[in-house]
């Protein structure tokens, strides 16, 4: 996308253009699908601290307290392969099942292993593949134009969806294999470069159903593959940040990540909670001096205690000067909400 003098595009032009990219190496990957990833830990803070708010008995209109806890953070690299890069979403599964795809459509899979704590510790079991095209060949061999993959979602059944922009398009992929086809998407014209970057099944629609979100407007469609796409709610944003990414849970619930970047104050993210209705459960902000980078992938995963669990992976646009992070933050709202 490119970085104009203000607006909304100047704020969150980090997803596509802040950083120079490096050379994309060609697929196949050298050693093969399978890689060895290597995590290394990363503090909450630049200091090395932990913020954890922990919410005070509260009446209910009052507004949403931060009650966060850092869970563990990595960063992920590989020595087997130079394609570890531009990772724009990910969905992670109760069993440790990661799904990631990335901007020069790369698919990773892998395995988020806990700690005894339950904390984020490694991520093993790495496999990066090439995302396939209509005409089976990969999407990279087209140019980056044609393989800008933004989101993925997954049906129970293992059918897939991913996202793609500059060509907006959205393509199914059934389980078992074989070609994708196009799965209906919202008859809406994007912006260049800030197209569907939310995108998620959602059970409560039905069986069929997933919600697509766009980055510039932060407008969400619930789509369905047997009949196509309708306006939901726009993503309650401010201004300067776009919506990346987005992931429905329990008890009808929403969780957006909002992202901003300017060169003076750097990458910033909300990770904002919503209930059925839109009213916020709660919000979490990363800037510097916090742990943070270009993040794009979001993932939440209810666990015991009503606490759920968020994932956080960023997208290092193949920049020596970015790193791809992966992050963990347990939530846990206030009685009643």
């Amino acid at each position: 996308m490119i970085l104009r003098a203000a607006g909304l595009l100047a704020a969150f032009a980090l997803g596509a253009c802040a950083q120079q990219a490096a050379t994309l190496p060609p697929h196949p990957v050298a050693a093969g699908p399978r890689i060895t990833i290597e995590a290394q830990p990363v503090p909450q803070n630049g200091d090395g601290s932990e913020t954890h708010v922990v919410c005070p008995v509260r009446k209910p209109q009052d507004p949403p307290c931060n009650n966060f806890a850092y869970a563990g953070g990595l960063v992920l690299t590989s020595p087997d392969t130079s394609r570890l890069h531009g990772l724009s979403d990910l969905k992670v599964w109760p069993d440790g099942r990661l799904l990631a795809v990335g901007d020069e459509g790369d698919l990773l899979e892998a395995r988020i292993a806990l700690g005894p704590d339950g904390r984020l510790r490694s991520v093993t079991n790495g496999r990066l593949t090439a995302v396939i095209g209509e005409d089976g060949q990969p999407l990279s061999a087209r140019g980056k134009e044609w393989s800008d993959a933004e989101g993925i979602a997954e049906f129970p059944n293992g059918d897939r969806l991913v996202s793609l922009e500059e060509h907006d398009r959205i393509l199914f992929y059934p389980h078992g294999g074989g070609r994708p086809r196009l799965a209906p998407s919202p008859d809406v014209k994007f912006p260049f470069n800030l197209g569907m970057e939310g995108l998620a099944t959602y059970p409560q629609g039905g069986p069929d159903a997933y919600l697509v979100g766009g980055e510039a407007s932060g407008q969400l469609f619930v789509c369905h593959l047997s009949r196509g796409c309708a306006p939901l709610r726009a993503a309650p944003k401010p201004v300067a940040y776009g919506l990346s990414a987005v992931a429905p849970f329990s008890g009808g619930r929403l969780a957006y990540l909002l992202r901003a970047y300017d060169p003076l104050r750097g990458a910033r993210v909300i990770l904002r909670v919503e209930g059925p209705a839109g009213q916020r459960l709660g919000e979490w902000k990363i800037e510097k001096p916090a742990t943070v980078d270009n993040f794009e992938g979001l993932a939440a995963l209810p666990g015991k205690n009503g606490v759920v669990r968020f994932y956080l992976l960023s997208d290092d646009n193949f920049s020596k000067s970015q790193r791809t992070l992966l992050l963990a933050f347990d939530w846990k709202p206030i009685s009643g909400r």
